[in-house]
């Protein structure tokens, strides 16, 4: 990091990825209200994100022009709408846990995709990070009524596809963080309205969607809700263009692995399980994970990409 203070810088981003790691955690919360309102999370994602982006589009009004002159951030909007369309989709019919278990098998694809597009090198304390991460994962969410972590029906590949292109798409972040933020911010938002409403979009054309009624505005909390989990995602977005662009990505997934801690005592505070002795244990192994280990030095690439 070209930071004359690099371990605040780290804490600092750790706390950011934190932040969009409880956002998305409670999310589910969110989304089941609205489908329950009649407001698919196909439909809400492609809303909120809608909603999210014109507010940075107004803010700052070079964003919209920063789209067509970086051809990279499309890349990052497919990534982010992917994530957000498959995710969302997921933990809205799901088992929430479950989701976040196959979602979260994300650290691996990150070290992958972080080698073939950031050449960071696969070290060992960047394995054992991802090992200790995964197997607390493993220890909090692991139930034989469930059984393994192997997908079996659409929503498992769904909450597999997600992590995957979350995993790209803070690779890509972390590759590209000489853009400028704004940039990077609407592409994300273009993102999941283009993916969540196209697929949306199939949905309604294959009779598996119907649009909400008036009702569903003027008589359910819906809109509300709507509108306050545009401002969390909005709030929990810009906190992981903080923390992505600032520590390798490798780490970035294992920090990440918070939101399983949270979306699994939230669903089962809210009477979705109890809480079990492996919660704690595993849960302890999520939290320690990214600081078990002497994170190594970044490798060396370009400076455009700090």
């Amino acid at each position: 990091m070209h930071s004359s203070h690099p371990s605040s810088d780290t804490g600092r981003a750790t706390l950011a990825l934190l932040l969009n790691a409880s956002v998305w955690g409670l999310s589910w919360i969110g989304f089941r209200s609205m489908q329950a309102d009649g407001l698919h999370p196909l439909l809400a994602t492609a809303l909120a994100y809608a909603l999210a982006g014109s507010v940075v589009a107004l803010v700052y009004r070079g964003a919209v022009g920063q789209l067509f002159t970086h051809p990279a951030l499309w890349l990052i909007a497919i990534a982010s709408g992917i994530t957000n369309a498959a995710f969302n989709s997921a933990v809205a019919f799901g088992d929430v846990v479950r989701v976040v278990l196959l979602f979260y098998l994300m650290p691996i694809w990150a070290l992958i995709f972080a080698r073939l597009f950031l050449h960071e090198a696969i070290t060992r304390a960047a394995a054992l990070r991802i090992a200790v991460g995964l197997a607390g994962a493993m220890i909090v969410l692991y139930s034989p009524a469930s059984g393994l972590p192997i997908p079996t029906t659409m929503v498992d590949w769904f909450s597999v596809l997600g992590g995957a292109a979350f995993a790209l798409n803070n690779v890509l972040l972390r590759r590209h963080a000489a853009l400028p933020r704004e940039g990077r911010v609407f592409a994300m938002f273009v993102g999941g309205v283009l993916m969540a409403g196209g697929a949306a979009a199939v949905a309604l054309t294959l009779g598996t969607l119907s649009l909400p009624t008036a009702s569903t505005w003027t008589q359910t909390t819906a809109l509300p809700v709507l509108l306050f989990w545009t401002l969390a995602f909005l709030a929990g977005n810009m906190a992981l263009q903080y923390g992505a662009t600032r520590l390798p990505a490798s780490l970035t997934a294992v920090i990440m692995l918070f939101e399983v801690v949270v979306a699994a005592a939230s669903s089962w505070l809210l009477g979705a399980g109890t809480p079990r002795w492996q919660d704690a244990l595993g849960g302890l192994l999520i939290i320690a994970a990214p600081f078990l280990f002497n994170r190594p030095r970044a490798p060396a690439v370009a400076p455009a990409s700090h």
